[in-house]
């Protein structure tokens, strides 16, 4: 809570534990008296303060159980009735959709990159069509003067046959960019399509038909073709560029993909799933800089900290992220996700000021990254910045943060 190292937790915790014998024998054998600490046995009963002593207890713990019961019966009849009556939040199971009658215009400049279905024959490409969609969704979270909503949120409708009317308003943005992806083999075919939503009118549409290896190029030029087809102007010759660096080898760029999907799960088992798939990569192709970053946020969430996925001691998963990310940032120093882990690496040091700089540097570089928003808001809330804690958290869940067991990580 003090900004404290670790050591001194564990001092305290040792001392109580060691302290405790000791205190539990004075206080069965020995009895205070006015002339000091005297063994039970050497006290007349008649002398002895020992019932009275109970007599307090008994009203001191009657006294504890009234509150506790007063509260929980305030709680149940009170609180509860309150919560129920609250909207609740919106997270990854339920989306909030707006009141009939309601109509804000959403901004021009705004868009929602649905996931894309999986068309493939055996259906078992979701985690490849979902890699896609938010690939490009990176990619247009880089144009400045827009509004993209985050993947948790535009990828809540995946499956669900909603209206485009209803998706536009609940997300509150002006276009929808949805698609298909259908893989087989090494051949690829990709169709996106640019929806306005207040007419429905598709304002563009493309079908890509290649080989495999040429997927990050399909990715360049959906997420350069969206933007003109919104009469957006790009600023800055990365803007619409893919959102990770190409790899060479595309059963790394696969395996990247699941375990990036594993990741989002934010489960025990997937993140040691992740582990093996990321570090499977990474011996296909050792210079992967999206992939070195993403094993190195793993191994922290596989730390035995509270909030954690896993079982290795926090010293040990720093170590093991930390060459995984200086490697990242030596390949690509424009990477936002390895300048969010770093910060992480940074603040469980208790190295605050690198923490808060790392942190709008990997923003700066995109600005849409729900972990990184989720991540900075609890760096403020933790810093006591009450106000910008909220107005982070409010940041966060615009962009879809609102999973609980993100919100946990």
């Amino acid at each position: 809570m003090f900004g404290a190292p670790d050591w001194v937790a564990r001092t305290i915790v040792m001392l109580l534990v060691i302290g405790f014998v000791p205190a539990l024998v004075v206080a069965w054998v020995f009895e205070l008296t006015p002339e000091g600490l005297k063994r039970d046995s050497e006290i007349p009963v008649e002398q002895s303060i020992a019932p009275q002593t109970a007599r307090r207890m008994d009203r001191m713990l009657l006294v504890i159980v009234t509150l506790a019961l007063a509260y929980f019966a305030f709680d149940k009849f009170v609180l509860a009735t309150a919560r129920v009556s609250t909207p609740a939040v919106a997270s990854t199971n339920t989306m909030p959709i707006s009141a009939p009658g309601t109509v804000t215009k959403p901004p021009d400049a705004s868009i929602a990159v649905l996931a894309f279905a999986d068309l493939s024959q055996a259906k078992d490409q979701e985690y490849f069509s979902d890699g896609i969609a938010e690939e490009i969704l990176n990619a247009l979270a880089k144009i400045d003067d827009r509004k993209v909503v985050g993947r948790t949120s535009s990828f809540y409708f995946k499956g669900r046959n909603e209206q485009i009317a209803v998706i536009g308003s609940t997300l509150g943005v002006a276009y929808l960019l949805g698609g298909s992806v259908r893989k087989a083999g090494n051949d690829l075919r990709i169709t996106a399509q640019l929806i306005q939503v207040d007419d429905g009118s598709h304002l563009w549409s493309q079908s890509y038909d290649r080989k495999l290896e040429n997927v990050f190029a399909i990715q360049s030029e959906i997420a350069g073709s969206v933007p003109e087809a919104m009469k957006l102007k790009l600023l800055g010759p990365q803007q619409g560029g893919a959102a990770t660096q190409a790899t060479q080898s595309l059963p790394a760029y696969e395996l990247f993909l699941k375990a990036r999907s594993l990741i989002h799960g934010r489960t025990r088992s997937g993140m040691a799933e992740a582990r093996k798939l990321l570090e499977d990569a990474l011996k296909l192709d050792p210079n992967y800089a999206p992939a070195l970053a993403a094993l190195a946020q793993t191994f922290m969430h596989l730390s035995n900290q509270g909030g954690g996925y896993g079982d290795l001691p926090r010293e040990q998963s720093r170590a093991m992220a930390q060459p995984l990310l200086d490697k990242a940032l030596a390949l690509d120093p424009n990477l936002a996700e390895a300048h969010a882990v770093q910060s992480m690496i940074f603040r469980d040091l208790r190295d605050f000021v690198r923490s808060d700089a790392s942190l709008p540097r990997a923003l700066e570089l995109n600005p849409n990254l729900p972990d990184v928003l989720h991540w900075q808001a609890g760096h403020l809330n933790a810093d006591a910045r009450l106000r910008e804690a909220l107005a982070g958290r409010h940041r966060s869940a615009q962009c879809g943060q609102s999973n609980y067991a993100e919100l946990r990580s």
